[in-house]
């Protein structure tokens, strides 16, 4: 029974982290779009950088671009970070339960390296934090300012 339920948890597991990648990816395309399609505003508004105007299901819709945050924002505010969080968790969660839980089945291969699973376990979520530093330290050095140098790298 336990060999059944790592299995539906490892397809739920895929298929969200594929619909919730899918999600994210939509919205960046929409995004990029968006400000490639921004027009100056038909009347001058303090702080206003753009407008579209869109139809879609009946509905107008009128989408203004701030260059920087107005004075007022309204209590109900809608982000666009979910889709990239879902995305995040659940392939963790999937790279956990499938190298991590099964170390002994798909990450360590007896015939090759002589190391118990659980050292790589620890070498595998090592190495994500330590690349995860030094990307950080180049975005944060003067190469950041050259993103295709960095990008090079």
């Amino acid at each position: 029974m336990e060999a059944h339920l790592a299995q539906w948890l490892n397809l739920a597991l895929r298929w969200s982290h594929v619909i919730t990648g899918i999600a994210w990816i939509g919205t960046s395309f929409y995004f990029n779009w968006l400000n490639s399609r921004l027009a100056p505003p038909e009347r001058s508004e303090p702080g206003v950088a753009g407008e579209l105007w869109s139809v879609h299901g009946g509905g107008f819709y009128r989408v203004v671009k701030y260059a920087v945050a107005p004075a007022h924002l309204p209590r109900t505010l809608h982000w666009f970070k979910w889709e990239a969080y879902a995305t995040w968790i659940t392939g963790f969660v999937l790279l956990a339960l499938i190298y991590y839980v099964g170390a002994a089945s798909f990450l360590i291969d007896p015939g090759t390296a002589r190391i118990s699973p659980a050292a790589g376990v620890a070498v595998g979520i090592a190495t994500l934090v330590a690349s995860w530093l030094v990307y950080d330290a180049l975005c944060r050095s003067p190469l950041g300012a050259r993103p295709l140098i960095l990008a090079s790298l």
